[in-house]
């Protein structure tokens, strides 16, 4: 016959309230995980209705008319890809109150402008239309067009063959431009190949379009007058029509 035998297990002192202050920790640590969950959770959440908040309230910053059309207008929003209104809607707060081929309401931010094509205004402030320059060609059909480089008036002669702004040495000098410290190079002429130097003008200024930090070439001899060439009309809209050349200022 099998005997039973009651054992009994004494602990040390103290022991069992170890084991109690163990699991009482073990529980506090679940605790605080818990709560550390729910925080990055709440966390995330604000941080995600921040976002949204953002994304709803942005309002535009510039926008420009590039087509209209009745209750239609094609707009571009802070240099953003052409997109169609229709009048009612609203696209990163930028509504479309009324359009026809003459002119678009738009409202940006509760304040309306009337823009015509061509019209941008940025910060809801209107820039008005883009500047535009006419020419009138002569007799020979060559178009001049006054101005000034660096601020000392010229008179060009506008070259779609030129690939920048050229003007000669003598040029240069009267307007204390140091022309040599620039690249040199040659240029092809009637004389043959002459020095020049690539230089950078810091204004120039076509009627009322001014251009800022713009590549040129100063020629040391066989160059009569100062010639506008691409680096600067690459940065127009040219239409001729007849004897007149209009020049609009793109960018």
């Amino acid at each position: 016959m099998a005997l039973k035998q009651k054992i009994t297990v004494i602990y040390p002192q103290g022991v069992g309230r170890g084991c109690k202050a163990a699991k009482a920790l073990k529980d506090s640590d679940s605790l605080c995980a818990k709560a550390r969950v729910k925080s990055y959770a709440a966390t995330t959440t604000l941080i995600l209705a921040v976002v949204c908040y953002a994304s709803a309230t942005a309002s535009a910053g510039s926008v420009s008319v590039m087509g209209l059309f009745k209750d239609k207008a094609i707009v571009s929003i802070d240099g953003g890809k052409p997109r169609t209104l229709s009048v009612g809607q609203t696209v990163q707060g930028v509504k479309l109150i009324a359009a026809d081929s003459a002119s678009a309401s738009i409202e940006v931010d509760g304040n309306r402008r009337t823009l015509g094509m061509g019209q941008s205004f940025a910060g809801g402030t209107p820039v008005g239309t883009r500047q535009t320059v006419s020419l009138t060609a002569d007799a020979r059909g060559h178009f001049a067009a006054m101005g000034s480089l660096n601020g000392f008036p010229v008179t060009f002669l506008v070259d779609t063959g030129a690939t920048s702004i050229a003007i000669n040495a003598d040029e240069a000098r009267r307007m204390g431009l140091d022309y040599r410290a620039g690249q040199a190079t040659g240029v092809g002429t009637a004389a043959g190949v002459v020095p020049a130097w690539h230089v950078k003008f810091n204004t120039v200024k076509v009627g009322g379009i001014v251009l800022n930090q713009v590549d040129g070439m100063v020629v040391e001899s066989g160059l009569s007058v100062p010639l506008l060439g691409m680096s600067f009309l690459n940065r127009m809209e040219m239409r001729r029509d007849g004897q007149t050349m209009t020049l609009t200022q793109r960018y």
